[in-house]
């Protein structure tokens, strides 16, 4: 047989576009040409899978050879192609029978020698697969990760030779078995752990509860990092689905998915990480920082540090969930629907209101560092929080506070009545979702409405009053807003008309 095909997986983003690979053999002067869009590394593939066909003793077939990647108009990069191109001459040249590879997709680099090595993005591919009905033959270096897809059928292989053996009946080889490797959940800190801070504590409860964006303002040394990094325990475990996508992105990321999986992330980047690092970008676009958070808490640190033109690319996901990465020949759309805490000094020195009276620092000084944030940016921040500076107590045992685990219990309690009210967590309700899961009676409609004025709120702001508000009453398991609730959630907002 002159013609065959051989299906394999792209990798556009965290999705997986089938490709298929077709190889054909003719008379002529020997030759072999790649089409179908291919980036310089599949270019190079020619010279390794002809090394590695004749190193594993097989005929490298002296005709006029024509590859193509279809469709041709998905551009094809990366070393994942290698097999299958492999499997396709040697098919097309009969050396392994072609009707074993119909319903079968296959990734991996090949080394010169035929060894099968590890690629990128294993994971969505498996995904694709199962949905397309396929077996998939992948390097045994990332079976464990395409085991994640549950029902699918995964080969393991770490040899050419193998694939061939297993092809041609010779061999067979067995479905890989799943070793669980990859679902060492480890314990997340203890929020009991952080003395004091009782109202610190209260807000990363209605931050859980809610999925509300959090900042924390205080001097050096009050528990802010402490705090955020407890975050990730008060929230509700992934279910299948969820934990399925966030391994998946940190799949497209680098070779192995989550060590700890199916754990929520949590990320802190340094403030010094620029714009392409937080969102994602390069030529080839790759998932920053807020899409490897997806599903999990983003933790920015010394928050008026980092870059304001930086800054301000977290406000459109924060609103959509999401972030699209255009480049001249595609839009790539990445998932980012993460939990922002952020923590910051209340002014450069950090002593500002310190009853030691330490601060040194001018209202210009204050003023300027504080306005390295913008508007929008803090309106899109449902919970603003001072943490003040705790009295020196070295005994913290004797004052722990509750339990992760107890905070947790409440918080998904919280987040199944919206569940089953709304279909999504408070913050993430729209304009249509806060009219009419948050209304209020008259009286405590004006009551808010004339507090929002003093307060210099804006429409946006009064929304996320109204959705903090209805977090509070979840946790109170009440079916509407009280007005004590209103006047919590005001509390978390800060004044922006100087009186």
């Amino acid at each position: 047989m002159s013609l065959a095909i051989v299906h394999s997986r792209a990798q556009v983003g965290v999705d997986a576009p089938a490709v298929t690979v077709e190889a054909h053999l003719a008379n002529g002067l020997p030759s072999l040409a790649l089409v179908g869009l291919p980036e310089t590394a599949v270019k190079e593939s020619k010279d390794r899978v002809r090394s590695a066909i004749l190193n594993c003793a097989f005929d490298f077939p002296p005709r006029r050879i024509t590859l193509n990647l279809a469709p041709a108009d998905l551009p094809k990069d990366g070393g994942r192609f290698d097999l299958a191109i492999a499997l396709g001459i040697l098919a097309a040249s009969g050396q392994v029978p072609a009707s074993a590879l119909e319903q079968m997709e296959c990734l991996g680099e090949l080394a010169l020698s035929g060894a099968v090595r590890p690629v990128q993005g294993v994971l969505p591919a498996a995904l694709a697969a199962r949905a397309a009905g396929r077996t998939l033959l992948v390097p045994k270096a990332n079976a464990e990760e395409a085991s994640l897809a549950s029902g699918l059928t995964v080969f393991a292989v770490e040899h050419l030779l193998e694939v061939a053996a297993h092809l041609t009946g010779q061999t067979p080889i067995a479905p890989y078995e799943a070793q669980g490797l990859l679902r060492q959940v480890l314990p997340y800190p203890d929020l009991a752990e952080v003395q004091g801070q009782i109202a610190a504590k209260r807000a990363l409860l209605v931050a859980g509860a809610g999925s509300h964006n959090l900042l924390f303002t205080g001097p050096p040394g009050t528990g802010k990092t402490l705090l955020a990094s407890r975050l990730p325990g008060l929230l509700p475990p992934l279910d299948e689905a969820e934990a399925l996508e966030v391994a998946a992105i940190h799949s497209v990321a680098s070779h192995t998915p989550l060590s700890a999986w199916p754990q929520r992330p949590f990320r802190t980047p340094h403030h010094s990480a620029s714009g392409p690092a937080l969102v994602g970008g390069g030529s080839r676009p790759q998932p920053g920082e807020i899409t490897l958070a997806h599903q999990g808490v983003l933790f920015l640190d010394e928050l008026p540090e980092f870059d304001r033109k930086v800054l301000e690319v977290l406000r459109e996901p924060l609103e959509s969930g999401h972030i699209v990465i255009a480049r001249a020949r595609d839009k790539v759309r990445f998932p980012a629907r993460f939990q922002l805490v952020a923590a910051m000094n209340p002014c450069p020195c950090g002593h500002l209101g310190d009853p030691s009276g330490r601060c040194r620092c001018s209202a210009e000084q204050i003023q300027r560092y504080r306005s390295k944030l913008s508007g929008p940016l803090l309106d899109r921040i449902d919970l603003h929080l001072t943490v003040p500076r705790e009295t020196t107590r070295l005994n913290a045992h004797s004052e722990a506070g509750p339990s992760s685990a107890e905070l947790a219990a409440r918080v998904v309690t919280a987040r199944q009545l919206q569940l089953q009210r709304q279909g999504c967590a408070n913050a993430h309700l729209d304009l249509n979702g806060v009219q009419q899961h948050c209304s209020l009676p008259d009286v405590d409609r004006q009551w808010l409405e004339s507090a929002c004025e003093r307060l210099g709120l804006s429409l946006r702001a009064a929304h996320r009053v109204l959705k903090v508000a209805r977090t509070l009453a979840d946790l109170d398991a009440a079916s509407t807003i009280h007005r004590h609730h209103l006047a919590e959630a005001l509390q978390y907002r800060p004044s922006t008309s100087g009186a």
